[in-house]
């Protein structure tokens, strides 16, 4: 059974609707809206600008750099602090079934308390608004790719205004999904090795807005992280080895999107300041030997239904 809600098949009722909610949301200026539009109405050219690979991408870079110094300057005078690009748009490393949370939650939510969980100084709010509207897109990134990891269709929008904004304006790229199948998506990326993250950016009204799922070849985010720029929020957690089971096989290491794992005297090692905690070499690991452990250095789990039991007061809309 679909989850696709009841709407006229016209890009103008999910434009309206955006705005709407950026009207309701504090703080939210016509300028971050325009931003928002733009990179949700041409997501494959934005990403691709922003991950070079795009052919405007040499033209547009002077445009791009002065874009990025102009943006933190203005919001750090107005917050008194500053600002990087990484706090305007930025990932959560989430588990599987932490991700899995994310996309069956049954009831709406507004959590805006999460600074110890999402460690960035914009964009950390959870505001699901029909949760169970889920919508399957192409991933810009691997999109952008000459030589893409396949499937395409691995992107999950959740809650609106974004779902319906999603589908009506790339209906050739996108499919309405229930949770089952998002579900299903989740686990499909998780064998193959891939990475959830949880993504929320400035100008989606300054909150999540899609999972995610990525590999180290054809990520923006990753390919940044690993290049300096922070876009990656450790999952809170962080890979431990059972030296009594592991047999030195080394197939967690051809896993790891991060590089945080090597083999050493015949046992896995662990590079814990480069693990992030996504739990993929857990999952690949058939000597069961490998776990997550809570880290106390990093910020906390993004596990919405810890967070409902803990937030009781901000948990309604």
């Amino acid at each position: 059974m679909s989850h696709r809600p009841e709407v006229k098949p016209s890009t103008t009722h999910s434009t309206i609707a955006f705005i709407r909610e950026a009207r309701r949301t504090p703080g939210f200026r016509l300028f971050d809206g325009l931003h928002g539009y733009v990179y949700a109405r041409w997501p494959y050219l934005y990403i691709g600008i922003g991950t070079g690979e795009h052919r405007l991408a040499r033209i547009l870079a002077p445009v791009v750099r002065w874009f990025g110094r102009v943006l933190p300057h203005r919001q750090a005078r107005e917050s008194a602090g500053r600002i990087t690009f990484a706090d305007t748009y930025h990932g959560k490393v989430v588990p599987l079934e932490a991700a899995t949370q994310l996309v069956t939650v049954d009831e709406e939510i507004r959590l805006t308390d999460l600074e110890k969980i999402i460690p960035y100084k914009l964009a950390r709010d959870i505001v699901l608004k029909n949760p169970d509207h889920i919508v399957v897109l192409d991933c810009p990134c691997r999109v952008s790719r000459p030589n893409p990891c396949l499937p395409l269709d691995v992107c999950l929008i959740v809650g609106e205004p974004f779902a319906s904004f999603v589908a009506e304006h790339h209906p050739d790229r996108s499919r309405w999904i229930t949770p089952e199948e998002a579900v299903e998506i989740l686990h499909a990326e998780d064998e193959r090795g891939h990475v959830h993250h949880a993504f929320f950016k400035d100008a989606m009204l300054g909150r999540f807005y899609a999972i995610c799922n990525c590999c180290a070849c054809c990520c923006g985010a990753i390919q940044a992280h690993h290049h300096g720029t922070p876009m990656l929020a450790s999952s809170g957690y962080v890979a431990s080895v059972d030296t009594g089971r592991c047999v030195g096989c080394d197939t967690c290491t051809g896993f790891c999107q991060f590089g945080a794992l090597s083999v050493e005297g015949g046992i896995a090692v662990v590079d814990t300041g480069a693990c992030m905690g996504c739990g993929v070499c857990v999952s690949q690991c058939s000597q069961g030997a490998l776990s997550l452990a809570r880290d106390p250095t990093q910020s906390e789990p993004l596990e919405i239904h810890a967070l409902q039991r803990q937030l009781p007061s901000t948990a309604n809309t």
